[in-house]
């Protein structure tokens, strides 16, 4: 049955203004990627439902789903919002790095990196053009349409994004680092960043994905990326969230693993009002490995939703999964995290962990960690904690004569450290670090 669209209008007419701009431009296959995306979007509109919806139970998209967002079909950048940019963003001198604006490519931010080694990284929009062979045979098979109303919103508003591939045996030398930023505009905007990621056999690459606002209006950021590891390849991905708080942010990641394949992900959120991040990851080759960390912080009542899946689909496999949660105000926050072990998928370790820190009486955790076993022989297990930090440690803290309100700023910044110190590169550990300790809330444990 198809879903009237009468709430979606503005969707359906961008869509064509953006076919017809498109008409002469790019392969057919390209223009039936995104007559799929769109007819699945009319089908399954976006997931307003709650009862019988256990992927969507505790966040409610009605805010995203009743607003109207425009789609900009160009962008432009004056001086302030330039300074702005280079001030909040995590840009750093020297580094390659994608800029992309209200989801249009700023060549004057952007440092784009030589194709050294054989490694290609360039825009989506200009990989589609040349006719390249290995974003046909990958874009769009990882994300499917068929499930999912907001990738297939994205994928009928396929155009422009990241596309960077590392040919077998070779390596991305430097982080590569993809910033998309949202402006302020006249009119609630929405963007649709798409990233494709192909790892060669024995390859190696470092990516920092990050989604950054400036804008005190509201507007909506639709993300997807799909990673693709092929044998022996070895990914290290940084994810950070870090829009403003009128904002709405769903992002979803797709991440295909072959044999001996290693995939690193660390993920780190603040900011908007309502935002989601869904990945999901499939390790379908004897001997693959991913870890997966991540950090949340929300306050005031921001709503964050991490809907993390593990697939093992084949024997050997080893995944760790862990989380952690600052909570403030009358915030809420939500973690879904399940791990599948296939029918023969023997030998797989697997371990995942998701721990909240609670600073008010007024927040809301649901955290629900789930096993879904159909082997013998495998190492699993779960857990979830949320609660406030112990009288026992805060007097251990106070008797060594530091102050109540320094001794609680202590205890939750080495509560989040855990997972900032987790990553290697240097700069952007050092931004992380300085970030999340400016977003501490003003806080003194009591009991």
């Amino acid at each position: 049955m198809t879903t009237t669209l009468t709430k979606y209008e503005k969707y359906t007419s961008d869509y064509d203004s953006l076919q017809k701009r498109q008409e002469n431009k790019g392969p057919a296959w390209l223009h039936d990627i995104r007559e799929r995306g769109m007819n699945s979007f009319s089908e399954l509109g976006l997931p307003t439902a709650r009862r019988g919806n256990e992927k969507w139970k505790y966040t409610n998209v009605g805010p995203i789903a009743s607003a109207t967002f425009s789609y900009p079909a160009n962008a432009s950048v004056d001086e302030a919002t330039l300074a702005e940019i280079r001030r909040i963003a995590p840009l750093f001198a020297g580094s390659n790095s994608f800029v992309f604006v209200d989801g249009h490519l700023s060549e004057s931010l952007s440092t784009l990196p030589d194709e050294a080694n054989g490694v290609r990284a360039m825009s989506l929009a200009e990989a589609i053009l040349s006719g390249d062979e290995v974003v046909e045979r990958h874009l769009a098979k990882q994300a499917s349409v068929e499930d999912d109303g907001f990738i297939a919103l994205n994928t009928a508003f396929l155009h422009d994004g990241v596309f960077v591939h590392i040919p077998e045996g070779k390596s991305l030398e430097s982080p590569l680092y993809l910033i998309f930023v949202s402006t302020e505009r006249q009119e609630s905007s929405v963007s649709h960043p798409r990233v494709l990621i192909v790892a060669g056999p024995n390859s190696k690459a470092t990516i920092i994905e990050s989604y950054v606002g400036i804008s005190q209006n509201r507007y909506f950021t639709n993300a997807v990326t799909e990673i693709v590891l092929e044998e022996g390849a070895e990914i290290d991905h940084h994810r950070l969230l870090m829009e403003s708080e009128e904002s709405y942010h769903v992002g979803v990641a797709r991440v295909y693993q072959s044999d001996n394949s290693r995939f690193s992900s660390k993920a780190f959120e603040k900011g908007p009002a309502i935002g989601r991040y869904d990945l999901s990851v499939l390790l379908d080759g004897p001997g693959s490995y991913c870890d997966l960390y991540g950090l949340y912080m929300t306050s005031g009542r921001q709503h964050m939703d991490n809907y993390i899946n593990i697939d093992h689909a084949k024997p050997y496999g080893t995944s760790r999964l862990y989380y952690k949660g600052i909570l403030d105000g009358r915030s809420r926050a939500v973690f879904g995290g399940t791990v599948w072990v296939r029918e023969g998928a023997i030998k797989t370790d697997s371990l995942q962990t998701d721990k909240n820190l609670v600073l008010s009486p007024n927040a809301e955790v649901d955290s629900k960690p789930a096993l879904f076993i159909y082997a013998d022989d495998v190492k699993c297990g779960h857990g979830a904690t949320a609660g406030n930090i112990s009288e026992d440690t805060v007097f251990y803290m106070r008797s060594r004569g530091i102050d109540l309100e320094t001794a609680s700023r202590l205890l939750i910044y080495g509560f989040a450290s855990e997972i900032i110190d987790a990553v290697q590169i240097d700069e952007f550990r050092e931004f992380l670090e300085k970030l999340f300790l400016n977003s501490l809330p003003t806080y003194k444990f009591e009991f």
